[in-house]
């Protein structure tokens, strides 16, 4: 399953955005692949549901692949270990 994650992820996003990732959580026993393109910002909370895409796919067996992340997203990555924690392309 594919997602696109754009615009802000902050905490007023995450928070809306955690309601609708309930197909992602559905489908978390397969691959799941989250396209950062069009992401401009990551906050803690938004790191954070990430975190939970991971641990639901990794409890059924699935795993998170993120893709086209920026270079500030990148940064973000680096400086909280998500590179160590995700598949990233």
């Amino acid at each position: 399953m594919k997602a696109i994650v754009s615009g802000r992820l902050d905490t007023p996003a995450a928070v809306k955005a955690q309601t609708e990732i309930s197909p992602l959580l559905e489908n978390a026993d397969k691959e799941i692949i989250l396209d950062c393109q069009p992401l401009e910002y990551i906050s803690s909370s938004g790191l954070r549901l990430f975190l939970t895409i991971r641990k639901e796919a990794a409890a059924k067996g699935g795993k998170v692949i993120i893709t086209n992340i920026n270079d500030e997203i990148r940064k973000v990555f680096t400086m909280t270990g998500f590179f160590n924690l995700f598949e990233i392309r």
